[in-house]
């Protein structure tokens, strides 16, 4: 199996796909025919199951990629087109490239991808997704990507030939992972998760084309922490309030093999006792909001 995808010139226009890109997956998910069964309650003097037919077929697809850098500051990661295609834009410098919301959702990139599998190609053309980022310590960090696509009847195909030019990932530890703040606090991170939440909705109105759109966004995640003393920091306070606050984290210590999350405006909406290995936990649920407009979080690459 070989997953391949590129960012597309227009919606729904299929971009050529090549060997140069492929993107090294753990695992993909993929759902062929997502459709809709429109019963035919014809009467016809028959007792059973009625026919039907299939109606908003499109594709469904779920892709996990190591999180990892390019090696080389200032030069995108090779999943950078899944990224785009969940309606985020890119600003480079010679130094880093930094991953934010888009501000037009209807304009937002559009993907051709290709999942090639034992000699047939599955191809999503018109595709947008949603992102999440989860960070376990003792683990590699992980993006996982979920994306919807216009259907292509599965053709035959020989496996591409792929060419990878991502970093070996490193394990989410004290040495490799450092920067961590949740309102402002350095507590000792176990996990954290963020979930983009784009809601994406598969769109074929009479008159028009058919369109996987992105019809809003809802940041959130949670973050598992070592238990803290009231006198330091009171989380439970916080999270009975409106207060907001930061969170950020950093991923790699070489230039090139760097990758930092922030949302830099925070609201707490749950908290929990939690065990780890016989250590009391705080496990926090929260939402990230936009500070002047979609602006919830970024991911730099550096």
């Amino acid at each position: 199996m070989v997953l391949a995808a590129k960012k597309e010139s227009s919606y729904a226009s299929e971009a050529t796909l090549a060997g140069t890109d492929s993107v090294l997956c753990t695992d993909v998910s993929l759902e062929p025919i997502v459709s809709t069964a429109l019963d035919r309650e014809t009467i016809d003097g028959k007792f059973g199951s009625r026919p039907f037919v299939q109606t908003n077929t499109h594709v469904s697809l779920t892709a996990t990629v190591e999180a990892t850098a390019s090696g080389t500051a200032g030069t995108s990661p090779d999943y950078k087109d899944l990224l785009l295609g969940c309606g985020l834009i890119e600003t480079s410098t010679a130094s880093q490239n930094v991953f934010a919301p888009e501000t037009n959702l209807e304009t937002a990139d559009s993907l051709t991808i290709g999942l090639y599998i034992d000699g047939s190609l599955h191809k999503l053309t018109g595709a947008r997704g949603s992102v999440s980022y989860q960070v376990n310590a003792g683990d590699t960090p992980k993006f996982v990507f979920t994306y919807l696509g216009l259907y292509n009847a599965p053709t035959a195909a020989t496996l591409l030939s792929p060419t990878y030019a991502q970093e070996d990932p490193l394990v989410a530890n004290s040495t490799n992972t450092t920067a961590f703040q949740l309102h402002s606090y350095a507590g000792a991170l176990n996990s954290f998760t963020f979930d983009q939440n784009n809601d994406l909705y598969y769109s074929e109105l009479i008159g028009s084309s058919k369109t996987i759109r992105i019809r809003n966004r809802a940041s959130s995640g949670t973050v598992s922490i070592e238990s803290v003393g009231l006198g330091t920091k009171n989380y439970y306070e916080l999270t009975n309030s409106t207060g907001t606050g930061n969170l950020t984290h950093q991923h790699g210590q070489t230039a090139g093999s760097k990758i930092t999350f922030t949302a830099g405006k925070t609201q707490l909406e749950t908290i929990g006792q939690g065990d780890n290995e016989g250590y009391q936990m705080l496990d926090i649920g929260y939402r990230a909001l936009p500070n002047s407009g979609n602006d919830e979080f970024e991911l730099k690459f550096h």
